[in-house]
């Protein structure tokens, strides 16, 4: 069962974010999908990497992350590209190497992100439902990616369960899952809502 949860959970981050990236790509428009939450998500997910790998976990509980980084830097790329905003990429690109960096000087350091990652995780899911209540436009948001993120985090929660037992980890999963809901339902919301008006 372990086993069969994270190489389920790996093989769904595997084209997580490629429904957002077609829906972005078909549009040809970022409307609706936050800069700032893609900022936010992928500090996060960098964080968790460094953390899993800076005390030595089993490969298989962390493996996504690594896909997931680099399909959020493909969309975090189309979103700039989209919003005119391309010169934007070599700054974040010089903050998250060097985040990397310092992440891994002291153990101090990388608990400290770890446990500041859950509120920079959440605030971006909240940057992201912000947008959407701004915009009341979910056109471009893929339900898809929200769904599959929801349902990795579920299956990491269980393997955490079942391998490290780390607090920290668990309580970063089920915050994560509740807005991961929150979003798909308010995402789901919007797009009843335009069919109405249609």
């Amino acid at each position: 069962m372990l086993a069969l949860a994270d190489w389920s959970t790996v093989a769904v981050c595997a084209g997580l974010k490629l429904p957002q990236a077609a829906a972005l790509l078909a549009a040809k428009s970022a409307r609706g999908l936050s800069l700032e939450s893609l900022v936010l998500e992928l500090s996060g997910f960098l964080v968790c990497l460094r953390y899993h790998s800076y005390y030595n976990y089993p490969l298989s509980a962390y493996v996504e992350y690594p896909i997931i980084i680099a399909q959020d830097v493909i969309l975090l790329s189309f979103v700039l590209h989209y919003n005119g905003k391309m010169k934007h990429a070599l700054p974040y690109t010089v903050i998250f190497v060097v985040g990397w960096y310092v992440l891994g000087l002291q153990k101090w350091i990388v608990d400290l992100a770890m446990n500041l990652s859950t509120l920079v995780s959440a605030a971006s899911k909240f940057a992201q439902l912000r947008c959407l209540w701004q915009t009341k436009d979910s056109a471009q948001v893929s339900t898809l990616t929200w769904s599959l993120a929801t349902y990795t985090c579920a299956a990491r929660i269980f393997t955490t369960l079942m391998t490290t037992k780390d607090l920290t980890v668990l309580v970063r999963l089920v915050v994560m899952m509740a807005l991961n809901i929150w979003v798909t339902a308010t995402i789901l919301h919007y797009r009843k809502t335009a069919k109405k008006t249609d």
